[in-house]
């Protein structure tokens, strides 16, 4: 991924700490290539863990990364929109919020 890519902070934190960034990207590749899931699977299924935790940052991370994968933006909301009966309304809305402002951002608002 290229360093456009990521957030701001996290290119401090990485240019601070590489060894830790490192080790960390390392971890992600290893368990998505660990299983069967294709990439795109992999990076919706992360967004839906990101929505459930509330974590806006991953959310934005995994909205681009699986564009990148190739997600449509339907696909991307439907990721979340699943998650309703689990997570509730209110962080469902707030993850769809933060999903339309990434998708704003790549001018791809499905």
């Amino acid at each position: 991924m290229s360093e456009e890519t990521y957030p701001g902070w996290y290119n401090l934190i990485k240019e601070k700490h590489g060894k830790f960034i490192e080790a960390l990207e390392q971890l992600g590749e290893t368990v998505r290539k660990e299983g069967p899931l294709d990439e795109k699977t992999s990076h919706l299924i992360q967004l839906a863990a990101a929505a459930a935790i509330r974590s806006e940052g991953a959310v934005h991370s995994h909205v681009r990364r699986a564009l990148k994968a190739g997600a449509t933006p339907a696909e991307i909301y439907h990721a979340v929109i699943l998650l309703t009966s689990t997570i509730g309304f209110p962080n469902t809305s707030a993850a769809m919020s933060w999903i339309y402002t990434a998708l704003e951002k790549k001018r791809v608002v499905g």
